[in-house]
């Protein structure tokens, strides 16, 4: 039973039940529609972290003792550059109790000035004094004012939760996981809304100033600024519609290969509610990668039927050709970017493995619209006569273009355009080499430096000793660790070596916390500012600090060393993490371990080093994919090869054009390698499926090739040429890795276009010798 033989029956029983095929194609849609409508914007922090790396493994061991990494700052500042006045700290106050009682924050872990666990401790001359930062009998006069500040002095809470030059305060928060409103995982991007109407705009004013930083606001932001995304997608479709029109010159040949497209989007939506899946902010410009999918496979079904039609036949009896002649190849081709897409499954990160179901569940479904229903629709097509008479003469100057381009399938052309592929190839994959795993610039990378977000966070950096990049070691140690001069000394001895790493802004620990309550039991004298040798005295030192402060856990069994970060570019967490583990490993024995990693800065050097494993098994599952469809498709290896090396000096390149545009690797570009792969090799399987038939039947190869470009050369050019523009668009995009998403897919499109019809016809002068 051969391949000709299923595609044969199944194209008699397609056509001969055109109506019902209409008909199931209009209910499946008018369902999915419906459904589609339900489609939700999904954000969940667990599903930017890759649970089962050690770091992680880590973080959730603790994570009920001292909570997740999902965390917000919020910093209010005083536009007179002084918080000590009435009005501020009566705001200050009515925004701390709104954060309290704000749904999915853990309350007990909400710190600021007005936490009853912001206390701090004094010698007095009857012994020791102390309490809560703003006592209860607090009036907000210039004496109450003046104590709360020398209060705050006492506690070392300045650079932390009063800026070092007391321009602003700050309000911190860990998140919880589930609502416990609706009991469902919380609604990351409605939370962020709350901030943004409960917070920023209640409080923000000439006089005071509100900043807000973390992964909920974050991610609030970026899918504001995906709503933009539609009004691309708009543009987008115009642009191609007005292409295709350009290019058939009909508007009936112009709308159905855009509805089926559309269509596909669609079913898309739909079928991700019917599983059960949302969409996240990250993965938002995947139906446009479907509509331009669609769009590409759909124009080779209008032009082969349009010749078809022109050659004489009836617009049934071509597209019944179109379809036998398309099916095969367009159906490998779509199935090898499924089937690639489904690779980043091996990904353990939730937003990765979303985007792979996202983007394989679009690109199957174009299999039915765009390769099934649209031949159906154009066999109703009636086409004038004008049309028919246009296509039959083929513009001199086009069949001019085609023969000056076959001529690089000639082994004197070949030779050139061989060796100049090998010099890009050596230059994008040395420059390749240098590709950075992770963010490379401060702030958000989601989002351009001049957002609010970025210079919420830049202001945050520039007046705190703190940010939200922190990462946490965490001490493991034996029960009563904290009572044990040596594992307090080696805790004391690990914060001070990384206090002294580059890109470290500071550091606390419980040692180093109880170093200053020693001082302050010896008269305030730093020379006594040590960790005690004597136990009682260290007892002394350590127990004055709670367990809300994170600092340590009930048993003292665990300590962690809170490393705050003064950004989280790749380099910088790389170094911190290597010199923590490097400390770690010294300093450590079988009783104490310095455990990688919690915080904000942990998750992201867990993910860094994720991506970075994942990076080349993905390419090279990706790559081996294609090439076993390739081969099953064309039956030869050399065909196969023909295909897969423009891909992959492409794919090098993109890369390389990475490298010099200073977009890292991270989670949001790592799949585009894998998205233009999938689409890059269309133009190739198209190209060379016709080039076979006619090397088989033995034609010379320069005329195998320009019957090819004939067929299938306008339409390659076309798509290429369409979908770049439709998404270069993007670089006015609020987003910035729509931006980056934008420059990268634009090079796939044309660079792999320029593969297919420069590469692949010299690659097939050197493989097939003997045509020439």
């Amino acid at each position: 039973m051969s391949i000709n033989w299923l595609v044969n029956k199944f194209e008699y029983s397609l056509f001969r039940h055109r109506l019902a095929v209409l008909v199931l194609f209009a209910l499946a849609t008018l369902f999915l529609l419906w459904r589609a409508t339900d489609i939700k914007l999904d954000a969940a922090f667990s599903k930017n972290i890759p649970l089962k790396h050690e770091y992680m493994q880590t973080y959730l061991k603790h994570e009920q003792d001292f909570g997740g990494a999902n965390n917000i700052l919020i910093a209010m500042c005083d536009a007179s550059g002084d918080i000590f006045n009435a009005n501020f700290f009566d705001n200050f106050r009515r925004a701390h109790d709104d954060v309290v009682y704000t749904p999915g924050v853990e309350r007990v872990l909400v710190k600021s000035l007005f936490s009853p666990s912001t206390r701090f401790i004094e010698v007095v001359e009857d012994g020791f004094a102390g309490g809560p930062v703003i006592p209860a009998d607090f009036t907000a006069d210039a004496e109450g004012l003046a104590r709360v500040k020398e209060n705050a002095e006492k506690a070392g809470i300045v650079g932390r939760m009063v800026a070092d030059d007391y321009s602003c305060a700050m309000i911190t928060a860990s998140l919880l996981e589930i609502d416990p409103e609706t009991n469902l995982p919380l609604n990351t991007i409605a939370f962020a809304g709350k901030l943004e109407n409960d917070i920023r705009a209640k409080y923000q004013s000439e006089q005071i100033s509100v900043h807000i930083i973390g992964f909920a606001k974050m991610v609030g932001d970026v899918a504001e600024g995906a709503k933009g995304v539609v009004a691309f997608f708009g543009i987008a479709i115009v642009i191609t519609t007005i292409m295709v029109f350009l290019f058939s010159r009909s508007v009936m040949l112009t709308v159905l290969p855009i509805a089926c497209s559309l269509i596909a989007v669609v079913w898309q939506m739909g079928l991700l509610t019917v599983l059960g899946f949302g969409i996240d902010p990250m993965s938002i410009l995947v139906p446009f990668l479907v509509f331009a999918i669609g769009v590409s496979h759909g124009v080779q079904m209008i032009n082969s039927t349009g010749k078809r039609v022109a050659a004489g036949m009836n617009a049934k009896a071509a597209a019944q050709a179109s379809f036998r002649k398309l099916l095969v190849p367009g159906g490998v081709a779509l199935l090898s970017d499924t089937v690639g897409f489904l690779t980043l499954l091996i990904i353990e990160i939730g937003v990765i493995r979303e985007l792979a179901i996202t983007a394989s569940l679009g690109v199957a479904v174009i299999i039915l619209t765009n390769l099934v229903l649209l031949p159906v629709l154009m066999s109703f097509v009636r086409f004038s006569k004008s049309y028919q008479q246009r296509v039959s003469e083929p513009s001199p100057a086009t069949e001019k273009i085609w023969h000056a381009l076959s001529a690089l399938a000639t082994r004197r052309y070949a030779a050139v355009i061989l060796v100049c592929t090998a010099a890009l190839f050596a230059y994008g994959y040395w420059q390749s080499q240098q590709l950075k795993i992770g963010d490379l610039h401060a702030g958000a990378p989601a989002l351009h430096e001049d957002s609010r977000y970025n210079q919420d966070t830049f202001l945050i950096t520039d007046r705190f000793a703190i940010s939200v990049d922190y990462i946490n070691v965490m001490v493991e140690s034996i029960p009563s660790a904290c009572t044990s001069h040596d594992i307090m000394d080696r805790i004391d001895q690990f914060q001070w070596l990384m206090e002294n790493v580059p890109g470290v802004q500071s550091a606390v620990s419980l040692s180093s916390v109880s170093k200053v309550i020693n001082a302050a039991y010896n008269e305030g004298n730093t020379k006594w500012r040590v960790l005690p040798r004597n136990t009682q005295s260290l007892v002394q030192a350590s127990s004055r600090v709670e367990t809300s402060t994170g600092l340590l856990n009930a048993d003292c069994s665990v300590m962690p060393v809170m490393i705050f970060l003064e950004d989280h570019k790749a380099e910088t967490i790389e170094r911190v993490v290597r010199a923590a583990k490097l400390h770690g490993a010294e300093l450590g024995d079988a009783d104490t371990r310095f455990m990688l990693a919690t915080g904000p800065a942990g998750v992201m050097a867990a993910t860094n080093e994720a991506v970075s494993a994942a990076q080349q098994p993905m390419m090279w599952y990706v790559y081996l994919a294609v090439i076993v469809l390739c081969l099953l498709s064309f039956r030869s290896v050399k065909a196969t090869a023909a295909v897969i090396i423009p891909l992959y000096v492409v794919s090098v390149l993109a890369t390389a054009l990475m490298t010099k545009l200073q977009i890292g690797l991270t989670v949001s570009t790592l799949p585009v390698i894998a998205l233009g792969v999938g689409i890059g090799v269309d133009y190739g399987i198209y190209i060379l499926s016709t080039m076979s038939q006619q090397l088989r039947d033995g034609m010379p190869l320069r005329q195998a090739y320009f019957e090819a470009l004939k067929e299938r050369g306008s339409a390659v050019l076309f798509t290429g040429i369409t979908l770049a523009i439709g998404v270069s668009t993007w670089v006015f995009s609020a987003l910035k890795f729509q931006v980056d998403m934008g420059i990268l897919l634009t090079f796939m499109f044309i660079v792999n276009m320029l593969g297919a019809i420069v590469v692949l016809p010299a690659l097939a002068a050197f493989f097939w010798r003997k045509n020439n």
